[in-house]
């Protein structure tokens, strides 16, 4: 395994090495031909970036010559831009303090000057400085502000980067599912191909949830992909995991020789964070078998521990903290002190036009008063009129009422009359068995007497089975007409709209014998019990299936012999929401109207037929409902209203 690993990390370190090299060579023929201060600028500021990894003293003297410049010609982003990169040089190699303070002064230009999306550098390396400090609340807050700029600028690099670092840092707390998520975002946003430090990281989890094998898998996709710059920083990162995998595996002397290479990495730029995990482990794995190599590694572990969080360093980091909040304190309290002269300024100035207005006032005092009155004249004279027009629509309502009503009514009498005709014949034929059930009776034939009282008792059920079905038609029309509560229930929507199809079918048969229409239903069976308020949405399916035969005949009366009214009622499910759709083959509404129809009291039909109120109160009830009622026509083919309600 060690070999294996051994070959693909030489090539790839080759070919990522010649990727590296060539990107700082680029950046340096980019800088020789420049042509403006502010160019110059961002490519010092890259090359310090760059180098940061490989060789940090070129990457300092770039960022300080990128830091100077801005300041000269007071290019405020890119001084802090510059900033920020050298706070990461001296992060790395170590002056923590420096790196922190370089990282405050860049976030003091970015708020002193406004520049809010400049924000987002100094916030990444001053939460780098706290997560080198292992204070993580203050280090996930701001890479979490970081993120919020990122993603508020759509800058999908960035969200990845900033999202892959979050993972990094709830690895560090042991909170393996945050790490998880932010891990994964950072992998969507790179279209799944990922980069080094993500691979690395998804293999840590697997590392410390114990699943070895998996974590390899991704250690070699870091080790194979060539296509991210590499350098001593990120390598080091690498075999550090590598050999704690292997000492986890028990493997000593793989971890010894990875846990090496890391310390190698690390010595070369001088990366003391490194430094310490690889001479730390190196301690460890040598104390079972050489006590020389094992108290080597440990001092080195605490030199650099020393220097690196040594009283001087973190007394200086707490020093600077309680500047930066106090300095935070004061802007807070200069801001609050500048809102309020801003305030006194503004009362002023209001107090001043009070003045003015009152003044005004009092000039056009008399000439007010007159139009006051006179206001109050149209006011009274306006209310007088609305009264009138609000009686007219109650009136007019009540008449689309009655309307309905008495369509509803024809309909009820042609549905009872059904069970009520078979009771009175079964009645009529049980009199005429009674009677020669008697007659039967005085010649003593018992038999025939008993075959009478059969059919009697047959007759009787299909009578109380009529009964009971004229009973339910009653008992049913009354939960409907009954005024609605507003309260939702369980409600079979199929066997309402078949129902209300039926009962208006026939209330216009029994005012036109001649009507005769084809109707069609196609019902949705896995709608099945909806909340609905029954007697509210009873109207709705009612008013647009009267109105679809309405339609339907008036074409019948002006059409040829050929043509054949038909009206559709369907229902169907179409994922949270549920479609109730009544289609005619009538005559279509013209374009010129079609914005007016759900308008109050716009109506086509003929004066006393119809008042303009039905659509609109329908609109109203579907919308109450928190569903959409639309319409879909062609002139001289037919119409399509289609309810629309929510699944709940």
């Amino acid at each position: 395994m060690k070999k294996i690993i051994c070959a693909l990390l030489f090539s790839s370190l080759t070919i990522v090495g010649f990727s590296q090299n060539q990107r700082i060579n680029d950046l340096k023929q980019k800088l020789a031909i420049a042509e403006t201060d502010t160019s110059r600028v961002w490519i010092l500021s890259n090359l310090c970036n760059s180098l940061t990894g490989s060789n940090p003293d070129s990457a300092l003297y770039y960022g300080e010559k990128a830091v100077a410049l801005a300041r000269k010609i007071k290019f405020h982003k890119g001084e802090i831009l510059a900033l920020s990169y050298t706070s990461g040089v001296f992060m790395s190699t170590g002056n923590l303090p420096k790196a922190l303070s370089t990282a405050f002064e860049a976030l003091q230009i970015a708020e002193s000057n406004h520049l809010e999306k400049s924000k987002k550098w100094p916030f990444v390396f001053i939460s780098s400085v706290y997560k080198s400090l292992k204070d993580f609340p203050r280090a996930i807050s701001f890479r979490k502000k970081a993120l919020m700029i990122a993603e508020a600028d759509k800058d999908t690099i960035s969200m990845s980067i900033e999202n892959r670092s979050l993972g990094a840092m709830y690895i560090d707390v042991r909170k393996l599912d945050s790490a998880s998520f932010y891990l994964n975002k950072a992998l969507v946003l790179t279209n799944g191909k990922g980069n080094n430090l993500i691979f690395l990281d998804l293999g840590d989890i697997q590392a410390k949830q114990g699943n070895f094998t998996l974590a390899m898998e991704y250690y070699k996709k870091v080790l194979k992909k060539t296509d991210q710059t590499n350098n001593h920083r990120n390598n080091s990162h690498l075999y550090i995991s590598i050999a704690n995998l292997f000492k986890n595996k028990n493997q000593r002397d793989s971890s010894i020789y990875f846990a090496e290479k890391a310390l190698e990495e690390s010595q070369q730029i001088h990366f003391k964070l490194n430094i310490i995990e690889a001479s730390t482990l190196l301690s460890e794995l040598y104390e079972p078998i050489s006590d020389k190599d094992s108290y080597h590694y440990y001092k080195l572990a605490m030199t650099t521990r020393e220097s690196l969080f040594g009283a001087g360093n973190i007394q200086a980091i707490q020093e600077m903290i309680a500047l930066e909040e106090e300095r935070k304190k004061e802007a807070a309290r200069a801001k609050a002190a500048f809102q309020n002269q801003l305030t006194q300024y503004a009362l002023l100035a209001g107090l001043a036009l009070l003045l003015l207005i009152a003044l005004f006032l009092y000039r056009n005092n008399q000439k007010e008063k007159k139009a006051r009155n006179l206001l109050q004249a149209k006011n009274e004279k306006i209310q007088l009129t609305l009264s009138q027009l609000k009686s007219t629509q109650t009136q007019l309502i009540q008449s689309e009422k009655m309307a309905s009503l008495g369509e509803l009514t024809a309909g009820i009498a042609h549905e009872i009359q059904n069970p009520l005709n078979f009771v009175n014949n079964f009645s009529e034929v049980n009199t005429e068995l009674i009677a020669e059930m008697k007659a039967e009776i005085e010649k003593g034939n018992y038999d025939e007497v008993k075959a009478l009282a059969k059919d009697v008792e047959e007759n009787e059920q299909k009578i109380n089975h009529h009964g009971k079905r004229a009973g339910d038609i009653v008992k049913g029309m009354l939960q409907h007409s009954r005024s609605s509560s507003g309260v939702k229930e369980p409600t079979n929507l199929n066997a309402l709209a078949d129902e209300y199809l039926r009962l208006a079918y026939h209330g216009l048969r029994a005012k036109d014998k001649s009507f005769n229409a084809t109707l069609k239903t196609e019902f949705d069976e896995s709608i099945g019990n909806i909340n609905i308020t029954p007697q509210d949405i009873g109207r709705v399916i009612l008013n647009l299936i009267t109105n679809a035969f309405y339609a339907t005949n008036e074409k019948r009366t002006t059409n040829n012999e050929n043509y054949e009214p038909t009206v559709s009622v369907v229902t169907k499910k179409e994922g949270n929401k549920v479609l109730i759709s009544v289609k005619d083959n009538g005559n279509g509404i013209p374009q010129k109207i079609l914005d007016k129809i759900f308008q109050p009291f716009f109506t086509t039909k003929p004066t006393g037929q119809g008042t303009g109120l039905g659509l609109s109160l329908s609109y109203d009830i579907v919308k109450a409902h928190g569903g959409v009622l639309k319409v879909e026509t062609k002139e001289g083919e037919g119409s399509e209203f289609i309810i629309q309600i929510p699944d709940r």
